[in-house]
């Protein structure tokens, strides 16, 4: 193929390879018979592509099935395993399949069949299977020589033209036997089951419609060619799945995927509050979304529950332990009761029925599949032989098209037989008109078929007719008949002419024959289409806000507890371990872990255990490094915190600044060699700071004059000499502190003076002759 050319991957391919340009004269050495190789593996390639598109993958739009389901329909047809047929083993109809039209595995042609008999796949099956043909939850039909088969009665709409010259018929693989090369479908398959397939650089996601829908656009295409979407959006509203669900997307979500062929809407389950005794109740779903089985969700439900340690982590992941715990709080139990009375049923127990149900019912919507994705991508092999993706109008007019095309061959076929039989007839009648005569040519004639057309003007097939009639027929009464069916055909005959004559009649047949079908087979829409909000994970995270007591041991093991107020005194603590600290705070907050190096670390309050232990190590949950912790705290993101190091530099950031999403945190404050972080402080309403050194000087200075970093060594705040630190700090609101300390092993309260107050990085003055100094609010 030269490099100017294009190459049509879909066209038929020839049966030769293109004839090579023009070379240059060959040295002796070069082999007339060489191909060159990429050309060889471009041309296999595209065979192979063109072989699986075709042949394999991808649907057509004239009757919505891939070659091996329609050689699976057409060879029961065969075998006359009508609907009113006795079924026979899925095995038997396998081997005609295999053997005469599909010449690959036995699996693939049962697989097949086994699709288009399921119907949680198939929203009208076409195969009416009897026995284990597998079940919505994954499990595999049972082997082809136990279940047996036969046709339902919807694939009549396929097949039943088959004999009326409606479509092309082809060899098979061996050329011993004929095939079709589609069905001539009465009503647009390709929409009523969908299809899914992946080929080679394409694939296909066709979701079912219901046929009462999809017929009445169909008729409304027919009539009116140049409709467009929009008017067929008031027939067809979306998809309607076997299993049922509501589809939440907004229309203009639905218009768009069908007007570019290619799109994504939102299915969620269908359920429902059941009224227990005492005020209890329970949710119960009836319906799934596509592809999902309770199976499923069940599992989903157990991830959640019971979270896995990611392979090389020595913990679950936060977000997935905050799950776990807001998970179980919501949810007692929840188990399938699926069975004959009910194609699905989940049923889910809250653990109080106290709950809100529609915050229960959005934490599973979000975090299973009861809320899920739906693909929508319209590609089909169209009337012309070429696969690509189409719009709505482009599928639904490519097969009214088809449907017309159908017709009119359907009709010709049927006019060729009239007369095919009113010329037999004819001839039949002249017999009849001249009995006697006709009788004495026969016995007399050297040549009676000769002398007959000869005598009566008749053809060869007439005349061949009449000397194969028996004695029987040439009673009185066969003359009457014989008149009878004559003038009927030639009133079909004219009213067959008159259809082939009038575009306008025959989209009125056609009309008239989906009308009827839809009729007939058609049924209520079972995929409710209402706009929702899609469930959040964000918004359902909130859902468990409650007050709960963080407490924290001197060695780091921490547990929660529901409650503010709480009675400690009775908790329980390892062996040689004591009472830390216990932070109040929300079940929805996180607790921030300040390190001996600076760094600050976030653990959510719902992924740490509950108070029922002894808790877990705080260092468990993050990546200390070299470091220890230094301090615990909890707060609101915008809360201002104020960080001072015994170094005498600090600075306020806020609560917000401090957390990370990181199992490693992150650096906040940069602590100097020898220096440690002093308690955080939290600002609120204070004005002032009180800093006080190691050798009882004391400095209070406006906080004002503090400067706001997220992250940093920060600003002098009092001033130190050499081996000095910042032994405490303190905010108030007001200029005035309380100097707590002992004179002679007595305790003793002095207020702070003026002669302390001053600027930042001052040294401060003196408290006085006080032992064990610490820094406390005055009284107000």
């Amino acid at each position: 193929m030269r490099k100017d050319q294009t190459p049509d991957l879909f066209a038929d391919l020839p049966p030769a390879p293109p004839a090579v340009p023009p070379q240059p004269p060959a040295s002796p050495a070069t082999d007339d018979d060489s191909i060159l190789l990429h050309e060889s593996a471009a041309r296999d390639y595209l065979e192979y592509a063109v072989a699986v598109v075709k042949g394999r993958a991808l649907p057509d739009v004239k009757d919505g099935l891939k070659p091996v389901q329609r050689r699976v329909l057409f060879a029961m047809r065969e075998l006359g395993l009508s609907a009113t047929a006795k079924p026979v083993k899925s095995a038997r109809v396998v081997g005609d399949v295999i053997g005469k039209y599909h010449p690959h595995g036995d699996t693939s042609a049962y697989d097949a069949m086994v699709r288009v008999a399921q119907p949680f796949m198939l929203r009208y099956p076409l195969v009416d299977g009897q026995g284990n043909f597998g079940s919505r939850d994954g499990d595999n039909a049972a082997a082809m020589r136990y279940t047996e088969a036969r046709l339902t009665p919807i694939a009549e709409l396929l097949l039943a033209e088959l004999g009326e010259g409606t479509v092309d018929f082809q060899p098979n693989y061996d050329g011993s036997f004929d095939e079709p090369t589609c069905l001539p479908a009465r009503l647009p398959f390709v929409l009523l089951n969908g299809s899914s397939g992946i080929a080679v650089g394409m694939a296909t996601e066709i979701p079912p419609h219901n046929l009462r829908e999809v017929a009445a656009a169909a008729i409304h295409l027919i009539e009116q060619p140049q409709a467009g979407l929009e008017q067929l959006l008031q027939h067809v509203p979306g998809p309607d799945y076997p299993g049922g669900g509501q589809i939440i997307s907004s229309p203009a979500d639905i218009a768009a995927a069908y007007g570019s062929g290619r799109g994504t809407l939102r299915v969620r389950a269908r359920y429902e509050f059941e009224e227990m005794a005492r005020g209890a109740w329970q949710l119960v779903v009836r319906e799934l979304p596509p592809g999902v089985s309770s199976a499923k969700v069940l599992a989903e439900i157990g991830a959640l529950i019971n979270p896995q340690v990611k392979p090389g982590k020595k913990t679950i992941d936060q977000s997935a332990a905050q799950l776990k715990t807001l998970m179980a709080s919501q949810l007692d139990r929840a188990r399938d009761e699926s069975g004959k009375d009910d194609d699905v049923r989940l049923v889910f127990e809250p653990s109080s029925s106290r709950i809100d149900r529609n915050e229960f019912v959005a934490l599973l919507l979000a975090h299973t599949s009861l809320e899920t994705s739906a693909s929508i991508n319209l590609v089909a092999v169209g009337i012309d032989g070429r696969p690509c993706q189409k719009s709505l109008p482009e599928l639904l007019g490519e097969w009214c098209t088809f449907r017309i095309r159908t017709v009119h061959r359907r009709t010709g076929h049927r006019l060729q037989k009239a007369d095919d039989r009113i010329h037999i007839l004819e001839g039949r009648h002249i017999v009849f008109l001249n009995i006697d005569e006709v009788i004495r040519i026969i016995r007399q004639a050297d040549d009676p078929k000769a002398a007959l057309i000869a005598r009566f003007a008749l053809s060869d097939r007439q005349a061949e007719d009449i000397l194969e009639i028996r004695l029987r027929q040439l009673a009185r009464l066969e003359g009457i008949r014989i008149e009878q069916e004559l003038e009927r055909l030639r009133s079909e005959r004219e009213g067959l002419l008159k259809l082939l004559g009038s575009d306008a009649l025959l989209r009125r047949q056609v009309v008239r024959e989906i009308r009827a079908d839809a009729e007939k087979y058609g049924d209520a829409r079972r995929t409710v289409i209402e706009v929702a909000v899609t469930a959040s994970r964000s918004e359902v995270a909130a859902v468990s806000d409650e007050a709960v007591t963080v407490i924290i041991s001197e060695k780091g093991w921490a547990r929660v507890r529901q409650g503010h107020g709480l009675d400690l005194s009775g908790v329980a603590y390892k062996d040689g371990d004591r009472a830390g600290s216990a932070l109040e705070c929300r079940s929805v907050d996180s607790l921030v872990i300040v390190s001996s190096e600076g760094r600050a670390f976030t653990v959510a309050i719902a992924g740490l255990p509950d108070g029922r232990g002894m808790g877990a190590p705080l260092s468990s949950f993050v990546d200390l490094g070299s470091g220890r912790i230094a301090h615990v705290l909890t707060g609101q993101a915008e809360e201002a915190i104020l960080i001072a190091k015994t170094s005498g530099y600090g600075f306020i950031c806020t609560y917000g600044d401090l957390l990370s999403r990181q199992k490693a945190g992150k650096a906040v404050v940069s602590v100097e060699e020898g220096a440690s972080i002093l308690p955080p402080l939290r600002l609120a309403a204070a004005d002032h700071l009180g800093a006080l050194s190691s050798d009882g000087r004391l400095l209070i200075f406006p906080l004002e004059q503090m400067k706001r970093l997220a992250s940093g060594k920060g600003v002098q705040i009092i001033g130190l000499r050499a081996g000095e630190s910042l032994r405490a700090v303190i905010v108030t609101r007001g200029s005035r502190v309380a100097i707590r300390g002992s004179v002679r092993n007595r305790p003793k309260t002095l207020p702070s003076e003026d002669r302390h107050l001053g600027q930042r990085a001052r040294r401060g003055a003196p408290v006085g002759p006080l032992g064990n100094i610490t820094l406390d609010h005055w009284p107000t």
